[in-house]
């Protein structure tokens, strides 16, 4: 489990995520979802360390994050930014294998080996394994991040926007593989979506922020309600069951 007990993170005089505390399970998916400036991938990057916390404690299956060496926690949860990105013309073996350094510090051990290949495996980039990263297409190049985020082997997996620029063929073969490593591999995969209906389709859990605060959290049919929804957002929204998924509409 991951314990989250009083967050705060702040700008100057501005609070983006205001004492909030939960408990992320550890396995299944969870989205967490609401307006542009909630705070949600700001929690996400004080969970995962990115940033420090103005107040509160953050534990990864008992082990304090931001006291804990870095090697330890990498072992333990992993996190796919959205602005992630190579500048160096790698291949897409090259971006998987960054994933095993928490556990081979740059040496690959016989266990790396096969811990890529199977990531590589999984995302099926099997014939994209010698290409450039910058040659591939959008939806290629976020499967070859995953995968680099799999070869860590960490229980907890972190994607802050994973959807971020992906068409909606690419984001639904992604969101198909993030909910199928959950089942097949019983990992925790922790996600922020901007796209509700994603989110209500594929997920366990939602969390959904305002302001910086937590203000629904809950299995898909208690948050993806009119109700809940224009309380996150000050929209009115239609919410409909379609093929046993809550899918919401926003109107005028």
């Amino acid at each position: 489990m991951i314990a989250i007990d009083s967050v705060t993170k702040s700008y100057g005089s501005h609070v983006v995520v205001d004492d909030v505390s939960l408990a992320l399970p550890d396995a299944g998916v969870t989205s967490i979802i609401g307006p542009n400036g909630a705070g949600k991938s700001t929690l996400l990057s004080v969970v995962s360390r990115i940033l420090g916390a103005d107040a509160g404690v953050v534990s990864v299956e008992g082990l304090d994050v931001f006291t804990s060496p870095s090697k330890e926690v990498a072992k333990r949860l992993s996190i796919l930014r959205q602005d992630t990105h190579m500048t160096a013309r790698i291949t897409v073996r090259e971006l998987v294998e960054f994933g095993r350094f928490p556990h081979s510090n740059g040496r690959l051990t016989p266990e790396c080996r096969v811990a890529v290949a199977e990531a590589v495996d999984y995302c099926d980039l099997g014939d994209l394994t010698e290409r450039p990263i910058h040659e591939l297409s959008g939806g290629q190049r976020q499967r070859a991040y995953v995968a680099m985020v799999l070869a860590q082997d960490t229980r907890y997996v972190l994607l802050d926007e994973p959807l971020n620029n992906l068409d909606m063929v690419h984001a639904t073969g992604l969101m198909r593989l993030l909910r199928g490593l959950a089942d097949s591999q019983g990992k925790s995969v922790v996600m922020v979506l901007h796209d509700v209906n994603y989110a209500s389709a594929y997920s366990d859990r939602i969390i959904a922020m305002r302001d910086g605060a937590l203000v629904q959290d809950g299995p898909p049919e208690t948050v993806i309600t009119e109700h809940a929804l224009e309380d996150v957002y000050g929209m009115n929204f239609r919410v409909h069951a379609v093929d046993g998924d809550r899918i919401a509409a926003y109107f005028r």
